[in-house]
């Protein structure tokens, strides 16, 4: 399996993962999977507002955005596509709810590797499926169930 995690940090807040937390994190959501690349762009809250409001017609910041790259396999190149994660809102959501700061972001990054493999929680059974698929992945990685 190769998964290639292009790392983009335009973000000014610090801490964030390394680009071998963000492999690891994809990595382990993409099981199964010969072979992806996949970007993840670190933002603060501005960017991902506009980014949010633009294509979700939602005027706030958001923890994690998924833009599936949708590109036909007869093209050959396993692009699976971008990760928007807002780094302020993670770190204040991981404080909020009494997670560790780095499972959060591994949850976020699950989550978001899920919705770029077509996975969606708009309905309810759609949202449990999704949900016990991150469980799973998260226990390979150590990580306590989020959503307890």
């Amino acid at each position: 399996m190769t998964i290639e995690v292009e790392v983009q940090a335009v973000t000014s807040f610090e801490p964030v993962p390394d680009q071998q937390a963000f492999a690891r994190w994809a990595g382990a959501a993409l099981q199964g999977h010969d072979s992806a690349i996949v970007t993840v762009r670190l933002v603060d809250s501005e960017e991902s507002r506009g980014l949010n409001s633009r294509f979700r017609g939602v005027d706030r910041p958001t923890n994690v955005l998924s833009f599936p790259a949708g590109l036909p396999a007869e093209i050959g190149i396993p692009l699976l596509g971008d990760l928007v994660i807002c780094a302020p809102l993670v770190e204040a959501e991981a404080l909020e709810q009494g997670k560790s700061p780095t499972d959060h972001w591994a949850h976020l990054t699950v989550h978001g590797v899920l919705h770029l493999l077509g996975y969606d929680h708009e309905e309810s059974l759609a949202a449990r499926e999704m949900e016990a698929i991150e469980v799973r992945v998260l226990e390979t990685l150590g990580i306590a169930n989020p959503y307890d």
